[in-house]
This record gives C-alpha cells, structure tokens and sequence, in this order.
C-alpha cells in the first residue's frame, strides 16, 4: 500500500503531531510525506519527499498575522504546478492536515482525501466558536478542502472528533513545580513581552521566541530562541503556561496539568474558536479587544486553577481505523 501524508508547515502544532502518526502510518504501508509551509520550529525526523512552497500565514510581533508578509509570500501560478506535481493517483491513501495543495489537487482530480487534523473539528456544528461571521470562517472552511474528516479537539463534541494527539516525549515528561511560568506568544515581539512580564517581579517567566536568535535576561524575564527540548523542559517544571490560541500547546499544558492563560492571535479565527472552547472549559482568556493585559496576568498568577483533563492515547487506533476506513485496494 502507498500513503501520502500531506502536512501543513505553518506553526508547530501540525508537525509536532506529525511526529506521532508517521510511524504509525509507516507501519501499514509505504509513506511519503509532504510538507507545504514556512514558520514551524518544529522539525520531522523522517525524510520529506515533497517540499512545496504552499500558502503560510506569516506570524507578525504585533499580536497577529503580518497581512503584507503572508500576502507577499503567496505564488498562486507556483500553487498550481505545485498541484500537478505530485502524482496522486498513484496512492491507496491520501491523508491530509490542513495542507492546501495536495487538499486542492485531489479535489480538481476527483479524489477521496482523508483530513486529520484539529481543523476537521470544525465540520461539526457542535463545536464551540463565537458567534461572528467574517474572512477567518470562510478560510478555514475552504482552505484545504477534503472528502472525510477525522478531527481532533480538547472534548470529543462529535463522534468524528477525538481528544488531542499528544506527543510521547510530552507523556513521557515527569511533571514537576519550580515555580516559573513558560511564555510562547509567537506573534509578540519578545521585547514587548520582557516590557510588560517585568512589572509581575515576583515570578520567573522564561520566554521561548521566535523574534531572536539570542538567550538574555532582563531581570526576572529569561529570553532564548525557540527550542522544542528546552520549552519541552520548561513546560514540565513550571507553575503555568501563557501561550497563544493555539491547539498543541494549550493541549499538552492541560495534560501535564498545568496551569493556562491564552492570548489568541488576533484575526486569527481558528484561534478565537480555540480560545472560546477553553473559556467555556473555565480557562482565562486575553482576547484581542483587551488593551491592557496585567490584571489578568496579575489575577493568573495569584490564582489557583483546579482542572483535569482526561487525553488517552488512541492515535495508533485512530490510524488503524483510517486504513481499514478509508484506503483504496
């Protein structure tokens, strides 16, 4: 059996659960793996057969997408040979997360493509979201358009929707409580976030960015860049995570237990529909309208949070069942 995983590159989320089911897939049959993308941190350790260039959005320092840079960085006459330039007839299996050009390809091509990711989630109306109309909603509908749909999300709303995909070296992490809180807002310049995380002095923040290529500290605020072993440490050994709207993370901070306080990016309509589905689950939230973030993070730091979230492991079960489901003889 031939399989192509086709994977969106935007962010860390969708790699990082790419980890976990390549070698699950890899045990039903030859896979090839397609990444279209820029701006994850996060890399596989598998080979990639197909790089494209794809559509990302481009995360600005400003709190959300820089719309210019990710305008700038679309090729529509590059997208449409990049649709012509993966055979896809020749796969039993097609499975996509979120990842546009194979999405749009087998579409034009009349062929069935599995979504498994935690966009699918939003197939089902059950799913929690603001109730707001505008650009963002129309995107994540259209956006990598696919035949079935396998979704995952922090409760299982649907009986299509499973609870999050979290990595072993997450589960295998010993969570502990130094008293620190880790910081991951990729779309804030981590000069703003030193300016205003300074004026809590009683707490540590250790901040992972994607803005410098240097570690510093500036008082009781410790900067370096992005790095998956070191957040994966900080994360495990911290009081509680601040962090952006989006589904990995906040995922595996609420499977370790900790506490959480998002900041979804702003224009970013998957995020505020992540952010709304914890507010209902109890957890703060710092939406976009709010222009002055330090009493909330005053009230998260001074504020126990009492939450337990159940996540087990069905992901070799999920993939199983996507096979016997799904592939073509």
């Amino acid at each position: 059996m031939k399989i192509l995983y086709a994977i969106q590159g935007t962010g860390n989320g969708h790699i990082s659960r790419a980890r976990e089911i390549v070698p699950l897939l890899q045990q039903h049959g030859d896979l090839d793996i397609l990444v279209s993308g820029t701006q994850a941190d996060v890399k596989l350790s598998q080979e990639v057969k197909y790089q494209l260039h794809g559509f990302s959005f481009i995360f600005g320092k400003k709190g959300g997408v820089d719309h210019y840079k990710t305008w700038k960085n679309m090729n529509l006459p590059r997208f449409r040979k990049d649709m012509r330039k993966v055979p896809l007839a020749d796969y039993n299996l097609i499975i996509n997360d979120f990842e546009p050009v194979t999405a749009w390809a087998c579409k034009m091509q009349k062929l069935e493509s599995v979504s498994l990711s935690h966009q699918a989630s939003f197939k089902s109306k059950k799913v929690p979201r603001p109730k707001t109309i505008d650009w963002g909603k129309i995107i994540l509908s259209h956006y990598a358009p696919t035949t079935q749909h396998i979704g995952f999300h922090f409760e299982r709303y649907d009986d299509f929707i499973y609870t999050p995909v979290i990595r072993s070296e997450i589960r295998n992490l010993q969570a502990t409580n130094l008293g620190h809180y880790t910081v991951y807002l990729p779309a804030i310049d981590d000069k703003h976030l030193v300016k205003l995380l300074q004026q809590i002095p009683n707490v540590r923040w250790e901040v992972f960015s994607k803005h410098t290529k240097i570690s510093y500290a500036e008082g009781n605020v410790f900067v370096e860049p992005v790095n998956n072993e070191r957040f994966n440490k900080s994360m495990a050994s911290c009081e509680g995570v601040f962090t952006g709207g989006g589904f990995e993370g906040p995922a595996e901070a609420l499977f370790l237990g900790k506490k959480l306080l998002v900041a979804p990016m702003k224009f970013q309509y998957e995020q505020q529909c992540n952010a709304y589905a914890l507010k209902e689950l109890g957890l703060p939230v710092i939406w976009g309208s709010n222009k002055n973030w330090l009493p909330v993070l005053k009230q998260f730091v001074a504020q126990p949070q009492e939450h337990q979230f159940n996540f087990p492991d069905e992901t070799a079960a999920i993939i199983d069942q996507v096979v016997k489901k799904y592939a073509r003889g």
